[in-house]
């Protein structure tokens, strides 16, 4: 099926959901192509921590009322380092909190507002190839159950992750990747259990980061450090309750409820950046063009602020005539993109036990600073908040 659309967004997590939700708000027409189910592509377990920037333009986008309704609003989070903690007042220090609604949710309501409205959304395309990308009329080739197509369009969104087509057809003398990868990750698991705190909770210990996070009231998700070449399986239930716990200060550890494991897996902790964001008609956004770790809570909220820088870009072209917002996209999402990795890495190497007593008094240290110095405590918050850009 050979199908015409002024935007073509190759990717339908939510970087493409809120692209293609916000174009069809402002009057312009998409066809978006996921290699995935829905169904898949909804059961993904992903970040929950937004800014409140991202918050304010998921409601611009439609879905405020089930933000609203479902999520929780946090003022503040706690840091620990070896049993001592303090809490950082996001309020206090930057004016604003963070919303803790989860990736899962997002895509659901985004699903149902594109699909409600009639949106053209293939799914479980395959063979996808991006022709003329540099050409005033791009095209993408593809084939669903149905058959094989092309898309011909204005311009390409690549919202299609770290290993989808998109960056992949940028000639490799027109793009620079830069990537560090950490030596450890994240082991994290989701259960049916109330969270241990109001508030997320980052904790260093002897034996390693820890993080109390929620999805809601009754569902928790927790990360404990391991190493990279670890595997899910080593890890029983108990095994991963009695090691948060031991990584937990002794109050949080005390309210500790634990159950079964809906989901458990292990994340990377690496930053990846590619430069510059866009080749000719193809505009990359979300984590085909950087990502973060999970540390700072960036991912997430650096995809959504593509999406709507994006978006933008493109209704100004087509209500103006005005390609100043497109000409200018890579490099403002870049700089927003290389703040979120530097915050990120700070943020990883002030709560990660990294196996050395020089870096270990460092970060006693930087713990002590942020504790009694508002100044610093003002620049961690506003970070996570999304205040410096």
């Amino acid at each position: 099926m050979n199908l015409a659309a002024q935007v073509a967004i190759i990717g339908g997590g939510p970087a493409g959901l809120l692209l293609s939700q916000l174009l069809y708000l402002g009057g312009v027409d998409s066809v978006l192509i996921e290699r995935r189910s829905r169904a898949y592509v909804e059961s993904r377990i992903r970040a929950g921590v937004l800014e409140s920037g991202t918050a304010e333009l998921l409601t611009r986008a439609g879905i405020g009322a089930q933000i609203e309704q479902h999520a929780l609003f946090h003022d503040g989070f706690g840091v620990c380092f070896e049993g001592d903690c303090f809490r950082v007042d996001l309020k206090a220090l930057a004016g604003t909190g963070v919303v803790v609604y989860g990736q899962t949710e997002i895509t659901r309501d985004l699903y149902n507002l594109r699909l409600g409205s009639g949106a053209r959304i293939l799914f479980e395309a395959e063979d996808v190839v991006l022709h003329d990308i540099s050409s005033a009329k791009p095209r993408v080739s593809y084939r669903t159950e149905h058959g094989s197509g092309e898309i011909t369009c204005d311009f390409i969104a690549g919202c299609d992750g770290f290993h989808g087509v998109s960056r992949a057809s940028i000639p490799a003398g027109a793009i620079t990747e830069y990537e560090r990868t950490l030596p450890y990750g994240w082991l994290g698991v989701l259960s049916e259990t109330p969270p241990v705190d109001d508030e997320l909770i980052y904790s260093r210990s002897t034996r390693g980061f820890a993080l109390c996070s929620m999805r809601s009231r009754a569902l928790s998700r927790y990360y404990v450090q391991c190493a990279i070449t670890d595997h899910v399986e080593n890890w029983s239930d108990e095994r991963f309750w009695n090691e948060l716990s031991r990584r937990l200060p002794e109050a949080a550890a005390a309210r500790l409820v634990t159950g079964p494991s809906i989901e458990k897996s292990i994340a990377p902790l690496r930053s990846f950046v590619a430069e510059p964001m866009s080749f000719g008609r193809l505009f990359l956004a979300g984590d085909a063009a950087h990502i973060v770790p999970p540390t700072g809570a960036k991912g997430l909220n650096l995809a959504a602020a593509d999406a709507g820088e994006l978006a933008a870009a493109l209704l100004l072209h087509y209500r103006d005539q005005d390609d100043s917002g497109l000409k200018s996209y890579s490099e403002c999402a870049l700089r927003r993109a290389w703040n979120a990795v530097r915050f990120s890495w700070w943020m990883t190497m002030l709560t990660h036990q990294l196996g050395e007593s020089f870096s270990n008094r460092l970060q006693r240290a930087e713990f002590e600073l942020l504790r009694q110095s508002r100044p610093a405590a003002e620049l961690l918050a506003q970070s996570y908040c999304g205040k410096v850009i």
